[in-house]
């Protein structure tokens, strides 16, 4: 048997992690006038909101992006997995298109082109989504 100093418990010491985690305590803080921890509060708060807001800016350019049927409302985690999925099929798509076209040359673009391109995009996404829904149902 070890001796152990008077007040510490088996497994602390230096080098010995706590038992709460990695992180230890906070040492306190001194203390501060009132006035001043209410306004670091508040500028902590404007910060956090303007945090979110920036946050919900960028999943709303996201959504616009996505291709989504009109009855769609997603969720943040919703959108990301569908944004992966969709990067995924556009990837699946540059790479069957080169197979297609391997040596062709392409004629050139307009908007009405572009446009169509990005309807028939839309629709075979809407589809691919769907048929991978309906697998997922199905296997569950």
């Amino acid at each position: 048997r070890c001796p152990r100093k008077r007040g510490s418990k088996a497994g602390e010491g230096p080098g010995v992690p706590s038992p709460q985690g990695k992180r230890s305590k906070r040492s306190p803080l001194p203390a501060q006038p009132p006035e001043e921890a209410h306004a670091q509060r508040v500028i902590a708060n404007v910060r956090e909101r303007q945090r979110t807001q920036s946050l919900n800016d960028a999943f709303a350019e996201l959504r616009k992006i996505i291709p989504t049927l009109p009855s769609d409302k997603l969720s943040k985690i919703q959108t990301l997995k569908l944004a992966a999925r969709y990067i995924d099929f556009l990837y699946q798509v540059l790479q069957s298109d080169e197979l297609d076209h391997k040596g062709a040359t392409s004629s050139a673009s307009s908007s009405t082109s572009t446009y169509l391109a990005h309807e028939r995009l839309s629709y075979a996404f809407s589809v691919w989504r769907m048929e991978g829904a309906w697998s997922m149902s199905a296997s569950h």
